[in-house]
């Protein structure tokens, strides 16, 4: 990724809270993100906690979303609003999100979300959603321990993070979906920015690699369908494509260079947890499918890959907020059978 440059509230967070974390003196990554949650609600008054909790096993657990979710530019998600806080409340809440992901993840979120100011511009009031890089919405279920359940989400356009914690360990970090618009920048002073590409160029250069018979199996008539939000499981039915176990060896590297880009998303502990699943699922079984219309400009595309244990979901069927066609991504990770244990609905 190139040309990073965080929405303007970041600046004050990443300068706070430094980037230079010795590795082997961290603590867990359940315990770090406890901490940070508690020193979160600790900021807020106790009207914004009435916002920003809710029980572990409430409904509203599963009701995540990335898409805008906003009627007549009124917002409906639940959790407190990045925009109601004061900058100690701000850098607390960002200090989550960053416990929750990678160095590398955390700076993907942050550009996403940077990219409302771009939205905005782009559309100015002629456009149907509120673009704002405040409206973003955080959300804890459960009391934050080391000791028993509990989970928390950060959410707004095109970003979805939720987690699931039980004394002190990671026990779900999905669904996490990032998706940008536009997928690269095409002009401006941020020209060339593109905040996931590795969710592109190894897809791409997979479906490359692919022979006759191998893209027999792995192209699809049409494109794959939306990644299904709001609910607790993926509903993506049974596995399509070529199996991992019919690629040649450069080729399931690749493949699985895929399902690293998203998995390293996480923390490296959440993250090796993610991948020791696929593994202990084989990944022979693992597949890969996609679909490209070739008549169309732009040449949108989706692509899946699917085990016993997960699903990636990818989708850049959109013209972005310039126009440009299939510039528009939608990239996600769901674990199968379901995103949430122990007390989602």
């Amino acid at each position: 990724m190139t040309r990073f440059r965080p929405f303007p509230f970041a600046f004050a967070v990443l300068a706070v809270a430094g980037v230079a974390l010795v590795a082997n003196q961290a603590p867990p990554a359940g315990t770090k993100q406890a901490d940070a949650a508690k020193a979160f609600l600790g900021t807020l008054t106790e009207e914004q906690k009435k916002k920003a909790t809710f029980p572990f096993d409430s409904p509203e657990r599963s009701k995540w979303f990335f898409t805008p979710q906003q009627e007549k530019k009124t917002f409906t998600r639940k959790g407190v609003r990045i925009e109601e806080l004061d900058e100690k409340q701000k850098a607390a809440a960002l200090d989550l999100l960053k416990a929750g992901l990678s160095a590398k993840g955390f700076e993907q979120a942050t550009t996403i979300i940077s990219l409302e100011t771009l939205l905005k511009e782009l559309e100015g009031d002629k456009g149907a959603m509120v673009r704002n890089p405040s409206w973003y919405f955080i959300t804890v279920f459960g009391e934050p321990s080391n000791t028993g359940p509990w989970g928390w989400r950060f959410e707004g356009h095109h970003l979805s993070v939720n987690v699931t914690l039980d004394k002190g360990e990671v026990v779900s970090a999905t669904p996490i979906v990032f998706g940008s618009n536009p997928a690269e920048v095409k002009a401006g002073d941020r020209k060339g920015l593109r905040p996931l590409p590795e969710t592109e160029d190894f897809a791409k250069e997979l479906i490359q690699s692919l022979d006759e018979e191998q893209m027999k199996i792995a192209k699809q008539a049409k494109q794959l369908p939306e990644i299904r939000e709001g609910f607790a499981d993926a509903k993506v039915g049974e596995p399509v494509g070529v199996p991992a176990g019919k690629l040649k060896d450069a080729q399931k590297a690749t493949l699985m260079k895929i399902v690293e880009a998203y998995a390293r998303r996480l923390p490296e502990a959440a993250a090796e947890a993610e991948l020791a699943r696929v593994k202990d699922g084989g990944v022979d079984k693992v597949t890969f499918a996609y679909c490209v219309e070739e008549d169309k400009k732009g040449k949108p595309y989706t692509y899946r890959v699917h085990g016993p244990t997960f699903v990636i979901e990818f989708l850049n069927v959109q013209a972005d907020a310039a126009g440009n066609p299939a510039n528009h991504i939608h990239s996600g990770w769901r674990r199968l059978p379901a995103d949430f244990p122990a007390g989602a609905k």
